[in-house]
């Protein structure tokens, strides 16, 4: 058998895209950030991660700008050599006060600190308990690590600690429990108490990937442990800059000897280049925002709040969302496929989400709204959905 037969054989693009239903890697021309131009055509966005609206700001464009102009367009080099600018611990001291935590370190992306970080902590002996809907790059840390890794159903804490009682017998080394704080496709929140509970009396620690959760909930926009009042319980917080910051890259922040291990360990950090100055500034930008308009993340819940009520209005199932992630539930990956296209050529950019992304049989449409979305465009999206929907015998 050849390398190659499997590509040969991977036909499902195409198949797709000869019945006009293919939705992925759809080239955008321009963006105002709530609405953006594809093939000379307007589109409200309500796809976006950009929950508080900042990469259009004009504050933050200034601060991208400006570090181009004064440090060029790139780091060309690693943090661990040439890599390091004033600017990278600029941000990483402004992260740690701004999350309370000793230390932070910040990487290239996102992917790359999931990755970095649980594959440098875990090694031979020791022991992950991982959500299983947890975000693929955690799934793929994990891997990465010489770790004994355990999935539990989705924010089920009795197999929780099922799987920690029943390794216990056999403990050679140490134990994370890893879990995503808002689980990216159901708009949901884990259920931290009882994760804080079973850590302690386990003696186990606890990572947080708050990617979607960062400058979205909390009452200083600090995240899920902020949300529940378990800051001092949780050992390590990890995020991305490519949501709320409105840039690119990611962090993760706890202990000063943690992160320093981390820092000299972490193999994706290390043999990566640095973030780029425009993507620091840009982030130095956005958590200026964060910390000094928390009437964005009112106005953003505000939005949540109609459009989810808009969708369960219409009939749809949105699941257990309860943040601006807020999904409509189909069931069938060709009839999402469908709607995805019928509700993007009205004029409604959305995501189709299909297994593996989701489990078999709950294929979803994932919107997500943003604090700079105005009541008028979401009600163009409702209107939207409500026509499609019906057309479609997706609703009554």
């Amino acid at each position: 058998m050849d390398l190659f037969d499997k590509c040969f054989a991977f036909t499902r693009p195409e198949e797709l895209q000869d019945i006009g239903i293919y939705p992925y890697f759809v080239p955008i021309a321009g963006s105002e950030g709530t609405e953006v131009e594809v093939d000379g055509k307007r589109l409200l966005m309500v796809g976006s991660n950009n929950y508080l609206g900042v990469t259009h700001d004009p504050r933050v464009q200034e601060a991208a700008t400006k570090a181009i102009n004064e440090l060029g367009s790139g780091c060309t080099g690693s943090r661990f050599l040439n890599g390091t600018l004033e600017l990278h611990e600029e941000l990483e001291h402004r992260l740690a006060k701004f999350l309370g935590r000793e230390a932070t370190l910040v990487f290239t992306t996102g992917f790359q600190t999931n990755l970095g970080v649980i594959s440098s902590l875990v090694g031979r002996g020791d022991v992950i308990f991982t959500d299983r809907e947890n975000h693929a790059s955690i799934m793929d840390g994990c891997r990465l690590s010489f770790g004994e890794i355990h999935k539990f159903r989705h924010n089920d804490m009795a197999e929780l600690e099922a799987l920690l009682i029943r390794h216990q017998p056999n403990r050679r080394g140490g134990q994370l429990i890893v879990v995503d704080g808002v689980f990216s496709m159901l708009g949901d929140i884990v259920d931290l108490p009882p994760i804080v509970r079973l850590a302690n009396e386990f003696g186990a620690r606890i990572l947080i990937d708050d990617a979607h959760a960062v400058g979205v909930i909390g009452a200083n926009g600090r995240g899920t442990a902020e949300h529940f009042g378990l800051e001092d319980e949780c050992d390590l917080v990890l995020g991305t800059f490519s949501k709320s910051f409105g840039s690119i890259g990611g962090y993760v922040s706890g202990r000063g000897e943690v992160i320093s291990w981390i820092k000299h360990h972490a193999r994706s950090m290390i043999f990566s280049a640095a973030l780029p100055p425009p993507s620091v500034a840009a982030v130095l930008a956005a958590l200026d925002i964060i910390e000094q308009e928390p009437e964005r993340r009112t106005q953003l819940h505000e939005n949540a709040d109609f459009m989810r009520k808009g969708l369960q209005e219409l009939g749809f199932d949105t699941g257990p969302s309860e943040t601006p992630i807020i999904p409509m539930l189909v069931g069938d990956q060709e009839a999402c496929f469908v709607f995805w296209r019928r509700l993007f050529d009205n004029g409604v950019f959305t995501n189709p989400i299909i297994s593996p992304a989701v489990p078999p049989g709950m294929d979803l449409i994932r919107t997500s709204v943003m604090a700079t979305h105005t009541r008028d465009q979401l009600q163009e999206v409702l209107d939207v959905v409500a026509k499609v929907a019906r057309e479609l015998r997706l609703v009554a």
